[in-house]
């Protein structure tokens, strides 16, 4: 009784877009999609030739391909064309005739662009103050990324395909160690600390505070003092400083060979 109330009380033309809004909402609801839509790299005159064809010269880097999400992507449920290798690399029979032709085949390695068509978030993390220089060339998708790796758990664990440390310090051997004190967050690898795609944060950091560091750093609040590691951070202002490794306490954050609490 007081939902009739309440919709009488609302304009007839309010309640005509209620109505269409609520139908329009059910429709979108009840449509499914269960194939990725993207559009393929064209080369003129090449014509798709199906996965099978590039194994036979590619067997290596198609070992385990067939497990990967990127194996499942087609053109349309109508022509059920696999596309596989060739929704990223583009129709493939003329290079597959040339066999060297590698100008008459994508190759994402140049141009980020083949990847971002799909990984849209990650373009636009890319377009963050902070982040690798992708738009420019100097770092391409595939650095970091097997888009051949072995399954899809490979395919979608953080984003991270090749192992994360050795794909990381490749480009940041300073920061890969071995340090006499380590930092341990380095066990768990960068994206701990760092968000790969970008940030608003300088070295693209997740949190640009010490907040940050107080993730992993037990803190715990004993009246006047904030303990931080079992030591009082309070005395003498440090967390007002900046941050913890700003402030000119830990400025060795990947590692230290002369102090353990991570200083130079």
């Amino acid at each position: 009784m007081k939902s009739r109330q309440l919709l009488a009380n609302i304009p007839s033309t309010a309640r005509l877009w209620i109505t269409l809004s609520a139908i329009l909402v059910g429709f979108l609801a009840c449509q499914s999609i269960n194939r990725t839509v993207l559009t393929v790299p064209q080369t003129a005159g090449a014509e798709f030739v199906g996965s099978e064809d590039c194994l036979l010269c590619h067997e290596d880097v198609g070992h385990n391909f067939s497990t990967t999400a990127h194996a499942r992507l087609m053109v349309d449920e109508d022509t059920g064309l696999e596309l596989g290798c060739e929704s990223c690399h583009g129709p493939g029979s003329l290079h597959s005739m040339e066999g060297e032709g590698r100008h008459l085949i994508h190759n994402p390695r140049r141009n980020a662009e083949t990847c971002l068509q799909c990984h849209m978030d990650v373009q636009g993390q890319l377009a963050l103050p902070h982040s690798h220089p992708v738009a420019g060339g100097q770092v391409t998708c595939v650095d970091c990324h097997d888009p051949h790796g072995d399954s899809d758990a490979e395919l979608m664990a953080d984003g991270i395909l090749m192992p994360e440390m050795a794909s990381c310090t490749e480009c940041h051997p300073a920061q890969s160690g071995p340090f006499v004190f380590e930092h341990e967050a380095g066990r768990d690898g960068c994206t701990v600390c760092h968000d790969p795609h970008g940030s608003v944060n300088a070295k693209m950091l997740k949190v640009g505070n010490a907040n940050l560091c107080l993730q992993c750093h037990f803190t715990e609040q004993r009246s006047n003092a904030l303990m931080i590691g079992g030591v009082d951070h309070t005395g003498f202002g440090f967390i007002q400083q900046g941050t913890c490794w700003t402030a000119g306490c830990h400025e060795a954050v990947h590692g230290s060979h002369v102090n353990g609490s991570l200083r130079f």
